[in-house]
């Protein structure tokens, strides 16, 4: 993302930043940095009818200048596309003040972001998305011997499905040869897949996962095939592909492959590997040492008046809240947690990390020093009791707690865990 102009006071964070995305992971980061009420300015097509002299009537789209006060935010995980929707806030000599207008972020077209206040959560996805360090992709593979494939790119921000093959293989039949025909048809499509959607000189590793020997068979096909067509491709970066076990074709399949610990290893260079990483030191500690794991805003908040928080893992959904104090207290926990020496993580809600982690309420602590499990809030309770002042607030918490505990432990049991 290539920021052309940046106008922030220093007195109380307003100010605007004119941005140009380059490439289609700039929208993701432009779409991060959206939320509602912003002012945005960009170029944008709008049917305008024209009455000539003699009354005859014509309309034609024209591209044209448009500032809208945001209602909405969409981003399309598929087509890579953000849509805005929203109020006009300048008039102009087709359209009037307050109309309703919808608009298309585009690569390498400028627009511009007015807030009025550029929290520090907002400072750090702006510099993280214009000034890019070199960081390692993963392409992801997986299928299965029915004919199912999927195939993806992981970032530090998206898992995107760039091919999904899926295809009916019949079961083997004593002389017949339409299983081997199929087998390799569907070997052939997920090659080109990778041949057309995976650029080599970025990733890193390609992991290739499947249940049983599928995935063997596959790289085997694709090191004979790519040898005989000569495919420079694969001929040079075999080294990158990695083969290891899952339990199917579908894309969630990917969620078992990265909590494999011999995976990781291979990613130890990307952001999608420490926050793989984290999260499941969190998912264990839940178990083995559960004082000294906590979740749910309540809990976390009143670790961290302890100074106890090591680890704050939290997902961008909470700070897309359109309520301006819901966003605050976010924001203020994530500043006080780094002013006070803790690492704070956050997880994208579009990838499969970040949506694990949204499953136990977004927000996470890993902590320090262990600290009794309710004990305090308990005590707080019957001493609100014994004033007379019962403290709806922490019962809640506590009920919020313990179905929360709950749910983690089954979603836990679920994944293997």
């Amino acid at each position: 993302m290539k920021l052309v102009k940046k106008q922030i006071s220093a007195k109380d964070g307003s100010g605007m930043v004119l941005l140009r995305p380059d490439t289609p992971e700039d929208l993701w980061h432009a779409y991060n940095l959206l939320q509602e009420g912003d002012l945005v300015r960009c170029s944008t097509h709008r049917k305008v009818v024209k009455e000539s002299n003699t009354g005859s009537v014509s309309s034609n789209k024209m591209r044209m200048m448009l500032t809208v006060a945001l209602k909405e935010v969409d981003f399309d995980p598929i087509s890579l596309q953000v849509r805005l929707s929203g109020t006009v806030q300048q008039e102009n000599d087709f359209v009037r003040l307050g109309s309703h207008h919808t608009l298309t972020l585009e690569l390498n077209q400028n627009f511009s972001i007015e807030k009025p206040c550029w929290d520090q959560v907002f400072l750090d996805l702006l510099d993280e998305a214009t000034h890019p360090e070199q960081q390692a992709e993963i392409a992801a593979v997986v299928l299965q011997g029915s004919g199912l494939a999927h195939v993806c790119l992981v970032t530090g921000a998206l898992t995107i499905t760039k091919a999904r093959i899926d295809m009916n293989i019949p079961k083997k039949r004593t002389g017949s040869s339409q299983h081997a025909k199929s087998t390799t048809k569907f070997y052939e499509s997920v090659y080109q897949a990778i041949l057309r959607h995976v650029d080599f000189a970025k990733v890193k590793c390609v992991v290739v996962g499947s249940p049983g020997f599928v995935k063997d068979d596959f790289f085997e096909y694709l090191k004979q095939e790519s040898v005989r067509r000569d495919d420079r491709p694969f001929i040079e970066n075999k080294s990158k592909f990695f083969l290891c076990k899952a339990s199917s074709g579908h894309k969630h399949a990917l969620e078992e492959i990265f909590a494999d610990p011999t995976v990781a290893a291979q990613m130890t260079e990307t952001k999608v590997a420490q926050e793989v990483l984290v999260l499941q030191k969190f998912m264990r500690m839940i178990d083995t040492d559960p004082d000294k794991a906590y979740y749910g805003y309540a809990h976390v908040s009143k670790a961290h008046e302890e100074l106890a928080i090591d680890s704050l893992l939290v997902t961008d959904a909470l700070f897309r809240a359109s309520d301006v104090k819901t966003r605050k207290q976010y924001v203020g926990l994530v500043e006080s947690v780094r002013e006070n020496g803790g690492r704070v993580y956050v997880f994208s809600s579009m990838h499969i990390s970040g949506q694990q982690l949204q499953q136990v309420s977004g927000i996470a602590a890993i902590l320090r020093y262990p600290l009794p499990d309710l004990d305090e809030l308990e005590q707080l309770a019957m001493e609100s009791e014994a004033n007379g002042q019962h403290n709806a607030t922490i019962i809640d918490a506590q009920d919020s707690y313990y179905n929360t505990d709950n749910r983690l432990r089954e979603d836990l049991y679920d994944m293997g865990l």
